[in-house]
Order: structure tokens, then C-alpha cells, then sequence
């Protein structure tokens, strides 16, 4: 049995990307703008990393932020903001209040972007996190999805936080 090569974080050219999508013929790798890449040598396709796009809510509700308790991997146990991956042809603030429903129970409105964070490969996660400010709406608090729990928590009580981009986030919110 031929084993399939581990996926390297911000490779631009994975081996395990091996035949054309196109056509099917054997991929190689060859150097195309900047960065090595994975090309089809019989119909001149070329294979273009993407990165992950994450999108959450920054729920704030008389001070205290909501967040969730992470039910799964990676970062299992600990804390975040209410979020989940952006798939391709669909809108990121839709997908941003779908997911605070899905996580949480509770129906929000998306307004501005907040800020926009960079996760460095391996690090788990999304890439790309937009995060967005949310008003609450209604619906009743309750964990679902991938979620355990979730609450709401004032700046001088967060609990343990998952990821870089929701510290980062949360240390903004709360200017600290």
C-alpha cells in the first residue's frame, strides 16, 4: 500500500496533489510566478493553494462577550468566539450569523467587519479569520453544532481562549 505524503503547512506545492482534475495525467512540480506549484504537464493546469477562510461574531451583551466551549479539534476544551469555515460561493456574514445560530441559539445581526486576523500555518484554524460585530437579535443560549457550551463572560472572567486570532480578538474588544 503507497502512503500519501503528509500535507505541510503553507506548502505551495503538495506532493499529495498528484493528478490533473482536468485531464488526469501525473502532476509535476514547476516553478510558476513566485512559488513552486503543482502543474499538469499534458493540459497546463496549475494548482493554486487557497487558503482556509474562517468568519465570527464579536457578540458584546452588557459587557460580557459570548463565546463557546470548542467540542472538537483542534484547540478541544477551550474558548472561542462563535465561528466557523467560509466554503466557496457563499457569503461571509451569512455564514457568520448561521454559524453564531448554529453554536449558540441565538439569532444576530451582522454589521461591520472588526478586523481581519492571520492564523500562521499549522496553527489550526482558519488562515484567514474575518471577524464581525454582531448585534443580538433573540433565540435562547444554548451549545449546539460543535460547540459543548457557551455563555457569556465579562473581560475580568474569560475563560481559557483557543487560537491566536481570538485572543487577539478579544484582547481588541477589551482593549487590554
Amino acid at each position: 500500500m503507497r502512503s500519501v505524503p503528509e500535507p505541510v503547512p503553507g506548502e505551495s506545492a503538495p506532493a499529495w496533489f498528484a493528478f490533473c482534475p482536468r485531464c488526469g495525467s501525473p502532476m509535476v512540480t514547476e516553478r510558476v510566478a513566485d512559488k513552486p506549484r503543482r502543474v499538469c504537464p499534458a493540459c497546463r493546469y496549475v494548482f493554486f493553494t487557497d487558503p482556509k477562510v474562517g468568519v465570527g461574531v464579536a457578540v458584546v451583551d452588557d459587557g460580557k462577550l459570548l463565546l463557546v466551549r470548542r467540542a472538537m479539534n483542534p484547540e478541544r476544551g477551550k474558548w472561542s468566539l462563535p465561528a466557523g469555515f467560509v466554503d466557496q460561493g457563499s457569503d461571509p456574514r451569512v455564514t457568520a450569523a448561521r454559524e453564531a445560530w448554529e453554536e449558540t441559539g441565538l439569532a444576530v445581526e451582522i454589521e461591520s467587519v472588526i478586523d481581519v486576523f492571520f492564523n500562521p500555518p499549522g496553527a489550526g484554524g482558519a488562515s484567514i479569520f474575518i471577524l464581525y460585530g454582531a448585534t443580538l437579535l433573540g433565540g435562547q443560549l444554548q451549545a449546539g453544532d460543535d460547540a459543548d457550551d457557551a455563555g457569556f463572560f465579562a473581560p475580568d472572567q474569560l475563560p481559557e481562549l483557543a487560537f491566536a486570532s481570538t485572543r487577539a480578538a478579544v484582547a481588541a474588544l477589551f482593549d487590554q
